[in-house]
């Protein structure tokens, strides 16, 4: 039995740890990374009889009829192409790289972990919101708009515990020598509802501030619940994004026990979107209110299992990748 994982090479722990952990089991791994393809990584897809599509990577062959499972995991199509290519061709080569991996990915007969369709549906965080709302969940107030009179309005609203802004979409930006400044959730001041001339070019979100006595992150592997703890506001730049001292807090998380009744909600919200898989982010209020803010259908966990709490997540996919006979 082989798994198929689909990231690129940049990508972090989390892929050692799971291939380490199937081949605990017996099982096989093959990495994929995108990033690499076209440029050093070949992909044959002959459409026929027999149908026949073979990835080689250096010395490793892999023929998709082995493979038993898939991790659809990270994509980064094409970014060793030469940056002095023509941008037009460049784009254009990228464009059809997505198109060629993807339509590989759907192909495959295997176990999806998960389905690229279930996760495009899932990334979707107004989608995500309503449904959270739906299956019982408490969360934030939440305006997304380019209009600045609604910001104003809702500002109004969100008076006693204010607001804050955040993106809808993961990105970051590049300064001119490559260095990478992520976009993390910001406080919104009464002088910034003056300069929001901007909104007519991006549109962004805004949500009211919760109080926060913790910040919960609940990873939820089939139907293993996983959630850690961190007092996010220990430290003065981790008031309103934990993200921003990330590196600093990576220690200091610990095991929460999250009540019977939010932990079936939170099933329903992944039985919804079809999801085996969901880093999901919560807040823990002074006044015991368990906060639903967003899950990422491929989100983060490996700091979770290398420091404590231990967490054991890459052992639980390698075992829904390939469970037991």
């Amino acid at each position: 039995m082989t798994a198929l994982i689909i990231t690129f090479s940049q990508d972090n722990e989390s892929i050692p740890l799971v291939m380490e952990a199937i081949a605990a089991k017996g099982g096989k791994a093959f990495r994929f990374d995108t990033d690499r393809f076209p440029t050093e990584v070949k992909l044959d897809i002959y459409q026929g009889n027999p149908e026949r599509v073979i990835i080689t990577d250096g010395e490793q062959k892999l023929d998709l009829s082995e493979v038993s499972s898939v991790w659809y995991r990270r994509m980064r199509y094409g970014k060793k192409m030469p940056e002095t290519m023509d941008k037009q061709y460049r784009d254009t080569s990228i464009q059809e790289c997505r198109a060629t991996v993807r339509g590989m990915i759907a192909s495959i007969k295997g176990f999806h972990f998960d389905k690229m369709v279930n996760v495009d549906l899932a990334k979707n965080k107004q989608l995500q919101l309503q449904v959270a709302r739906e299956v019982g969940l408490f969360t934030p107030r939440t305006l997304t708009t380019n209009n600045p009179e609604a910001v104003k309005q809702f500002a109004l609203e969100c008076k006693e515990q204010g607001i804050i802004t955040k993106m809808l979409s993961s990105f970051a930006i590049y300064d001119d020598q490559g260095k990478e400044f992520v976009v993390f959730t910001n406080p919104v001041k009464d002088e910034d509802l003056e300069h929001l001339e901007g909104l007519n070019l991006c549109p962004m979100t805004f949500q009211e501030k919760v109080p926060k006595a913790l910040e919960l992150r609940t990873i939820i592997v089939g139907n293993r619940v996983f959630t850690a703890a961190i007092d996010s506001q220990s430290l003065e730049g981790s008031t309103y994004d934990w993200r921003k001292e990330g590196r600093a807090l990576v220690k200091s998380w610990e095991h929460y026990d999250l009540p019977e009744d939010v932990e079936k909600k939170l099933l329903k919200l992944m039985a919804y979107f079809s999801l085996n898989y969901g880093a999901i982010d919560i807040i823990l209020t002074p006044d015991g209110r368990h906060v639903f803010l967003e899950v990422n259908p491929v989100g983060e966990f490996f700091w979770l299992e290398l420091f404590s709490p231990n967490f054991p997540i890459s052992q639980a996919i390698a075992d829904i990748l390939l469970p037991s006979p």
